[in-house]
């Protein structure tokens, strides 16, 4: 009895000894205190992620969260494909209107270091998981594409490129960007009546105050020092969305960063390849832009 007694607690001593934590189940949320506030985000890292990999943040619009930009963007299964991680962070609610919002120097109604915030998020995952510091990029949807303009504006050192989906640049952002020269992706629809694309959003709440799409695409195309120009109709595939897409590209630029402007004609306040334009899928376009700049 004695004997069998010290065999048990021998092998539970050398189970303990080569215990090793469960793999984490991807998608998983972690949270990170940043100036007192308890601060959400999701992560997915794909089963083939190598070291040095990029990173891709992806933000959600007003009012919605970061679980429905990850169920709609699908981006997770591009990461598979292509083996980068996805950090999908989540706004806090407004003061003033309790929504769900990122701080896109909206200095009338929020006064929350989302720009701050997202960078030393960013920093923190390339140290964590040994992730590419030259290669994070930056994109979102609405609001989201307003908060990765402000990233473009004033954290270029951090986020390499960013893309906007029916989103453009805040008042604030427009009069007082100083930005490094940073490729910039842009997909409006021409029917949008959220964020339109002739510049005539409202700027109550620090939200209007940019010109209209075409002009905030060549104030970049200047900042990224582009001598050319070409547009091309992209295929109508789907014959039933009420929309088709044309590709303005603003090329020849200092360090191939090219400037790019999808326009959804036709098209509403959505991300293609979810819903409303089917033509093209956003999240692949986006990464198709982001990947030309992997260093």
């Amino acid at each position: 009895m004695f004997l069998l007694i010290l065999i048990s607690f021998s092998c539970e001593k050398k189970l303990d000894e080569n215990n090793v934590r469960p793999d984490i189940s991807y998608p998983y949320d972690f949270f990170m205190n940043h100036n007192g506030l308890n601060r959400l985000y999701t992560l997915y890292k794909p089963d083939n992620l190598k070291e040095k990999a990029p990173l891709v943040f992806v933000l959600h619009g007003y009012t919605s969260n970061n679980n429905n930009i990850m169920n709609y963007s699908k981006m997770n299964e591009i990461a598979d494909e292509y083996g980068f991680m996805v950090c999908y962070p989540q706004g806090t609610r407004n003061t003033y209107t309790g929504q769900t919002h990122w701080n896109a120097n909206l200095k009338e109604m929020s006064s929350i270091a989302d720009s701050d915030f997202l960078n030393d998020l960013a920093i923190k995952l390339q140290a964590e998981y040994n992730l590419s510091n030259k290669n994070t990029f930056a994109c979102g949807m609405s609001n989201g594409g307003f908060m990765s303009y402000t990233l473009g504006c004033e954290k270029s050192d951090t986020f390499k490129a960013i893309a906007s989906v029916t989103g453009t640049m805040s008042g604030y952002d427009w009069k007082n960007c100083n930005p490094n020269k940073v490729p910039v992706l842009q997909i409006s629809g021409t029917n949008d009546q959220v964020v339109p694309m002739d510049g005539s959003m409202s700027a109550a709440g620090g939200w209007g105050g940019a010109p209209k799409i075409q002009d905030i695409m060549n104030y970049w195309a200047d900042i990224n020092e582009c001598s050319k120009s070409e547009s091309a109709n992209l295929s109508d595939i789907n014959k039933n969305d009420n929309s088709y897409v044309t590709l303005d590209k603003n090329i020849e630029c200092f360090k191939n960063h090219q400037v790019w402007l999808y326009t959804m004609h036709g098209g509403g306040h959505t991300w293609p390849g979810a819903w409303g334009n089917m033509d093209i899928n956003a999240s692949q376009e986006i990464w198709k832009f982001f990947s030309r700049y992997i260093e």
